[in-house]
């Protein structure tokens, strides 16, 4: 009997070998011809720690204060740990169960029941059991290694999710930051301007007095005056408003936040003009949709795998004994072997409905997958447009502040002279004010494309910025969630690309 149970056992094991339900294969996605630039450069600019560019030292500093502290990405990273553990209870069902039990007691038998105990027999005795137990599910149709790949799958899903924190984390300290400096940049215009119109005030108040100007023209200076000494207090608030959601992505309390280089300091990183589709697809969104394909595909197999009958191997080998010194003898020994099988044989539909339920979830996964592709793609080029476009705009706008800047100089020496009335000069330097605080947004507008434009082609900074961001307490996850090749169309290296029979 024992032979013919291991001759059973191994053939079981040999048919085994094949796996219920598709093998994943990475749908191919065509991406823009249009971007043909140096491979080479593509992947520096990509890989980049490119925040440091910017070239300003606190910027550094709050970045790698938010990667350590940031509460999206503790809990993002406390997400790892628990699909990590979710994959190793799955995947222990692919080996057999051992556990062990043991009891000790007294027992107190009735000489009153239906059954009485035998005459002379004392009515207390002992009751000491000791044995070990297995069971194993022999994974035939592979249910169990296709459940083993959807929870790998998941756990891949969770790291890209946790890069996915990384990348816009980076990117909203550096937009923040720079809007900050941008808000710090246009206080400082409008009070310098709101400074010299108030001493405008002043000289016309004394000419008013004096009988050389008419009241309008005091009353059209004060307008102007009011009109900046107003546009101050939103500002501040808006400052004040910036450092606060800045802190809350450092995990602090409100307070201020330390400035570095002046605005117009900050440096622009180049980019190239275009990149390879084989970097985008590193994006972790793209990644993490492309897991989650995996995982429903997976479970097309687990649930095909109900039509099957499972089997079983169960066991146990222990003693029983009512004197605990004859527990480990001879005659107090018990053991058992047993198999079983049972399958399905009429549900009414049920195996059937989750069957088609569970392929409807992988089409939805792929049109997933698929989207993200393209909105990695429309993304990217919009960012390019974004940050090229900008550049032209600034460059304008830096000359129009300049000749704003001679008007309003002419216009002034104009009314000294008697020229012209003093409207002209309000007109210009309004204008002057104007297309400083349009410059200043301008500059901010084009630093938040350029940061734009690195978070949404992806890459190897992201694994630069999780050096220095709070890791799961995992140190091994079962296989890596990169690519063997970015390019769409190539098969990552996940037990899920792998041929099961």
């Amino acid at each position: 009997m024992m032979n013919r149970l291991i001759t059973l056992t191994t053939g079981l094991l040999l048919l085994a070998g094949c796996a219920i339900g598709p093998d994943y294969k990475r749908p191919e996605n065509a991406s823009p011809p249009a971007w043909l630039v140096d491979m080479q450069q593509a992947k520096d600019t990509a890989n980049t720690v490119w925040w440091e560019q910017f070239n300003d030292p606190v910027l550094n500093d709050l970045i790698t204060t938010a990667l350590k502290e940031n509460y999206d990405l503790r809990i993002a990273t406390a997400r790892v740990e628990e699909f990590y553990g979710r994959y190793g209870a799955t995947r222990a069902d692919l080996f057999p169960q051992v556990g062990y039990d043991g009891s000790a007691g007294r027992v107190q038998a009735t000489t009153k029941g239906p059954i009485p105990i035998t005459p002379g027999t004392s009515s207390q005795y002992g009751a000491f059991q000791a044995e070990f137990s297995a069971s194993w599910e022999i994974d035939l149709w592979g249910k169990i290694r296709r459940a083993t790949e959807a929870a790998q799958a998941d756990l891949m899903a969770a790291e890209d999710f946790r890069s996915g924190v990384i990348l816009s984390l980076v990117s909203s300290v550096a937009t923040a930051y720079v809007d900050l400096r941008s808000l710090d940049r246009q206080l400082e215009i409008t009070k310098q301007t709101a400074k010299s119109r108030e001493e405008s005030v002043r000289l016309f108040t004394l000419r008013f007095e004096g009988g050389n100007i008419s009241e309008m023209e005091l009353s059209q200076v004060k307008s102007e005056y009011y009109v900046a000494l107003a546009a101050i207090p939103d500002l501040e608030k808006r400052v004040r408003q910036q450092e606060n959601f800045i802190n809350l992505l450092l995990g602090r309390n409100p307070g201020p936040i330390e400035r570095g280089k002046a605005f117009d300091a900050i440096a622009l990183p180049a980019v190239p003009a275009g990149l390879p589709s084989d970097l985008l697809a590193r994006r972790p969104d793209i990644r993490q949709a492309e897991q989650a394909l995996i995982a429903a595909n997976a479970r097309i197999g687990v649930a095909k795998a109900q039509y099957f009958p499972s089997i079983s191997l169960t066991g146990f080998f222990g003693s029983a004994s009512t004197d605990f010194s004859d527990l480990f003898t001879g005659p107090a020994k018990a053991w058992s072997y047993a198999g079983s099988l049972a399958g399905p044989i009429f549900t009414a539909g049920k195996i059937k409905g989750t069957v088609k339920a569970a392929q409807a979830v992988q089409q939805e996964a792929l049109f997933g997958y698929e989207q993200a592709v393209r909105n990695g793609f429309r993304e990217f080029e919009d960012s390019l447009i974004d940050q090229d476009r900008t550049r032209v705009q600034l460059d304008a706008q830096a000359k129009q502040v300049e000749a704003l800047a001679t008007y309003a100089k002419l216009s002034r020496l104009r009314y000294e002279n008697g020229y012209t009335s003093y409207i002209e000069v309000l007109d210009a330097e309004r204008s002057l004010f104007n297309g400083q605080l349009s410059y200043t947004q301008t500059q901010d507008s084009l630093l938040r494309a350029l940061v734009n434009l690195y978070k949404s082609m992806g890459g190897g900074w992201v694994v630069e910025a999780d050096k220095q961001s709070v890791t799961p307490a995992v140190t091994s996850q079962p296989t890596s969630s990169q690519p063997s090749s970015g390019m769409p169309g190539s098969a990552p290296k996940t037990d899920g690309n792998k041929k099961s029979s």
